[in-house]
């Protein structure tokens, strides 16, 4: 059984912060590419966890399309950084694969969250 979506998107953010280490020892373009790595890709989880504690459910809605946004972020930078043979794409696969999974989750989640919404007078 995956672990929840808190874990897995933590799990995200610390395999993105190892892979731009590795962009970071490159010179020229791949250092830029990992800062905006770095940036989304730490993102997702640091919005699920803010959205754990949530004010509301329009807080809660928020903070997860939030996270879903830097989701496709992340995901669009892995695979620039994959076509651009920066990283192999064998490297880039199970993680590019996983934050797809993650996309679809937070996506789910937000669509349920806003029926609850529109349900509640």
């Amino acid at each position: 059984m995956k672990p929840d979506i808190p874990e897995r998107c933590f799990e995200v953010a610390r395999r993105v912060v190892k892979l731009c280490q590795a962009l970071d020892a490159k010179p020229g373009v791949s250092r830029v590419l990992a800062n905006q790595l770095l940036r989304s890709g730490t993102s997702i989880g640091a919005n699920v966890e803010e959205a754990q504690v949530s004010q509301s459910k329009a807080d809660f809605i928020s903070k997860y399309s939030i996270a879903c946004k830097e989701a496709r972020e992340t995901h669009y930078w892995l695979r620039l950084i994959a076509v651009s043979e920066i990283m192999p794409k064998t490297r880039l696969k199970e993680l590019t694969t996983e934050c797809n999974e993650i996309i679809a989750i937070l996506a789910s989640i937000i669509l349920k969250m806003r029926k609850e919404s529109q349900q509640t007078p």
